[in-house]
């Protein structure tokens, strides 16, 4: 990881009080992640990020891409996770939460490599605890049932068991966009000076629009949307359909701006945002 640059990142959180989402990966072997030389004191770091109320999510296990499938919200086609048999994602799963927890840490999210995993991997992440994923083209976050079959194409007939969160990634930068919840994910590892500098001026432009996972919680956790669900898991239309109400959405408030004031109401809304 970059640490020069993420001391800067850190800093300017902390002077906003925004809570991010951090997807720390358990036993990184990564050579790309792999920047700097590991910092020796990084667990006790990352309890001090928890001990802020900011959230841990667990980004796989070592962010080794071992397969060729795409996932379920996802056409690319490397994996740490999806295609891969379910003894060996529980394996990976189990060994990952035991780096965690042994560190103090109490991840509450799933956040995969490369947004690629299956079915599968949503079926056992409730063994973990875990029952919220950030991944997924859609606006609004939704709950929905989980199935007790380890594989879309097992032949078991699906019964709801348990539940799963689903909250959006959709953006790589802050923009004005319409009603909604919209993460932005940051990877930081090459960032330039001009990175950091349009990353403050963002934080602090949109700060009134920044939500905590726990905020995003308190008011989207009861919605059930097929919608929602539908847009989730069709990997190819979603971002397309995002991209084109993006756009849309931003000559319309252009096409206001030239003839008046915008709407208050008309700004973004609940923007949260990942860092890993």
């Amino acid at each position: 990881m970059n640490w020069k640059m993420w001391s800067e990142i850190e800093a300017t959180l902390t002077e906003y009080q925004v809570k991010p989402l951090l997807a720390v990966v358990p036993d990184n072997q990564d050579p790309v992640l792999q920047v700097d030389s590991p910092a020796e004191d990084f667990w006790e770091r990352a309890r001090r990020w928890q001990a802020r109320g900011w959230t841990i999510a667990l980004h796989g296990f070592e962010h080794q891409y071992i397969a060729e499938r795409p996932g379920i919200v996802t056409p690319r086609k490397k994996t740490e996770f999806a295609g891969v048999p379910a003894p060996e994602q529980e394996e990976k799963l189990r060994r990952g939460m035991e780096i965690l927890e042994r560190q103090g840490l109490k991840p509450s999210v799933w956040i995969a490599p490369n947004n690629s995993f299956d079915a599968t991997t949503v079926a056992l992440l409730p063994r973990f605890g875990i029952h919220v994923i950030c991944d997924g083209w859609f606006r609004f976050p939704f709950v929905w049932p989980l199935t007790p079959s380890l594989s879309p194409s097992d032949g078991k007939k699906a019964k709801e068991r348990g539940w799963m969160f689903w909250v959006p990634q959709q953006l790589f930068g802050f923009r004005p966009a319409p009603r909604g919840v919209w993460t932005v994910c940051y990877h930081h590892n090459h960032w330039t000076a001009a990175d950091l500098a349009r990353f403050r001026a963002d934080v602090s432009r949109y700060r009134a629009a920044l939500w905590s996972l726990d905020d995003v919680q308190q008011v989207w956790a009861g919605r059930r949307s097929r919608w929602s669900a539908w847009l989730c898991t069709s990997p190819r239309l979603s971002p397309l359909l995002t991209r084109i109400e993006l756009k849309f959405w931003e000559w319309w408030c252009s096409s206001r701006n030239s003839s008046g004031p915008v709407n208050p109401s008309l700004r973004p809304v609940e923007q949260s945002g990942t860092l890993n």
